[in-house]
């Protein structure tokens, strides 16, 4: 009776502890992320037609395998003949790691941390930011989330609060910590692509013509033609010159509304001969120059947008460009199909081998995770999963027959072998 009593005991005692593991687990986890995942697989299944189709089913879609990244999204509206053309581009994906993202935990999981996730790396909770890049006036900045941003002119400047930031033209600044840059009002852009300035002196083709027509167009107004809004910035700084006279001056119109500016100006007619071919910058990146592999790119791609039209004089809209930093998710899932025996040729296959009863494809998908904790889908490929390898018993090599049955061989002698 009393072995009995302490076995009983026992059992209490163990599900008692598996029922206070499990709750643990279960108030750790953030529910928002088996929803998140939840739409996410919702979205794929409808974008790759398999929702509702009898004999499908799809598997996979677990956080504890996910990967998480960090890449740059460029996406242009460009309007060409009334007519609105969407472009997205997504850089490669440098380094995936198993990350803690805030979205799969709640503030206890914080605390304590989850067991199946793993080790991840804790620096990977940090907002994407984009690389630190330089802007040329003549232009305005609109600062979006910046209220502890830091103004160097190389020195630190208290200017309060900055709002927006007006670059004149002479003016450089480098930009670090931003999350995103947009264009806050759309831009009519000269046509042909190539274009020749100055009757002949120089040429230019593709996005630096266009710069260019730009610039000079931004000169010749009073106010900034290019207005661009920087999300998250952590500094502003002047770029670093071996000049003096080339420190930013600063000057305060308004709470939150700076002008920063040039102590010497270059003169406009000497930058009309400035060469805008091979080597120039393109402005108001000052970083980029016609040699980039990127911006080559980006020129291809504009030209076969505009096909006909952009070897021809008029113009055309951009109406909307943001490059933004963002974090990605990668993540496996599998798609099983129901085989039938008429839909397949078992001619080729072997007899000794068991006939399927489903086909199996692997897929990937890489998706963007928003601010709001949703998972988007961007990508989706299918891959090849890992190739095994058949072996076979001898017995089902020769036919399952006896050595007793099988033909004496006499290698030839070796005279060599003691």
């Amino acid at each position: 009776m009393a072995i009995r009593f302490q076995i009983l005991f026992f059992l209490v005692v163990v599900l008692a502890i598996s029922s206070a593991t499990a709750l643990i687990s279960s108030e750790s986890f953030n529910p928002s992320a088996s929803k998140a995942i939840s739409d996410l697989r919702d979205a794929i299944e409808r974008g790759l037609g398999f929702q509702g189709k009898e004999g499908l089913k799809v598997s996979g879609f677990d956080v504890r395998d996910a990967l998480v990244g960090q890449s740059v999204a460029y996406e242009f509206d460009v309007e060409v003949d009334k007519k609105t053309i969407p472009i997205k581009l997504l850089e490669d994906v440098n380094r995936w790691d198993f990350v803690d993202l805030p979205m799969f935990r709640t503030e206890e999981g914080e605390e304590k941390g989850l067991a199946e996730f793993g080790k991840r790396r804790e620096s990977s909770r940090v907002s994407p930011v984009l690389s630190p890049f330089q802007l040329a006036g003549p232009m305005e900045l609109w600062i979006q989330d910046g209220d502890d941003l830091r103004l160097s002119l190389p020195h630190d400047v208290e200017a309060g609060t900055l709002k927006k930031v007006i670059l004149s033209d002479g003016a450089v600044v480098t930009v670090k910590g931003a999350r995103s840059v947009s264009l806050r009002h759309p831009l009519e852009l000269p046509l042909p692509l190539n274009r020749t300035y100055q009757k002949g002196r120089s040429m230019a083709s593709g996005l630096m013509s266009i710069a260019e027509a730009l610039r000079n167009t931004a000169r010749s107004n009073e106010k900034p033609l290019l207005s661009l809004r920087i999300v998250g910035p952590t500094s502003l700084t002047s770029s670093p010159s071996t000049s003096p006279n080339d420190k930013l001056k600063l000057r305060l119109l308004a709470p939150g509304l700076v002008e920063l500016s040039a102590r010497s100006v270059p003169a406009v007619a000497e930058d009309v001969d400035r060469p805008v071919g091979h080597g120039a910058t393109l402005w108001p990146l000052t970083s980029l120059n016609s040699s980039n592999s990127n911006l080559r790119g980006f020129e291809e791609l504009l030209a076969s947008v505009l096909g006909k039209k952009g070897e021809e004089e008029g113009s055309f809209k951009l109406v909307r460009a943001e490059v933004s930093a963002r974090n990605y998710l990668k993540m496996g899932f599998s798609v099983e199909k129901r085989l039938l025996e008429e839909e397949v040729d078992w001619s080729g296959f072997p007899e000794w081998k068991m006939k399927p009863e489903e086909a199996t494809s692997h897929f990937e998908v890489i998706a963007r995770i928003e601010d709001n904790g949703k998972v988007i889908p961007e990508r989706i490929a299918q891959v090849q999963p890992v190739v095994t390898q058949d072996t076979i018993s001898f017995s089902a090599q020769t036919g399952n027959i006896s050595f007793s049955q099988l033909p004496i061989v006499h290698p030839p002698p070796v005279y060599f072998t003691l």
